[in-house]
């Protein structure tokens, strides 16, 4: 199993910016992809951005330009440094991490952290 805990989260004005880190542990060593997902009031989760092993990235075009994965294998840390900030971009945001067994992927999810953007 992996553990994931969030911080980072809080309240920004539109243009500003805000990093989010999400910490995993236990069984790091299987992890193939980790990522961000957010989920706004009344609307479904959806990924805002990926990394996988090998260093390959996925962002959401909402937030391509603006929005930065990364990833810090060695302190089992992913980050997503968050800049040009829109009210749009309030939401509860999510670490999810994406973890190899035997036979399937397993997926496990932080308790998410709140991001506000006033205008």
């Amino acid at each position: 199993q992996v553990q994931l805990v969030e911080s980072g989260g809080g309240l920004a004005q539109a243009g500003g910016s805000l990093r989010l880190s999400c910490a995993a542990s236990g069984s790091v060593f299987s992890i193939t992809v980790m990522g961000w997902y957010r989920q706004a009031p009344g609307m479904q989760r959806e990924l805002v951005a990926d990394v996988r092993n090998g260093g390959s990235t996925h962002y959401a075009d909402s937030v391509k330009g603006r929005f930065t994965i990364s990833r810090d294998v060695v302190k089992n840390m992913v980050y997503l440094q968050m800049n040009s900030l829109k009210p749009e971009d309030t939401a509860t945001y999510y670490c999810k991490t994406v973890v190899a067994g035997v036979l399937k992927e397993y997926d496990y999810w932080g308790q998410g952290t709140q991001v506000t953007v006033s205008s």
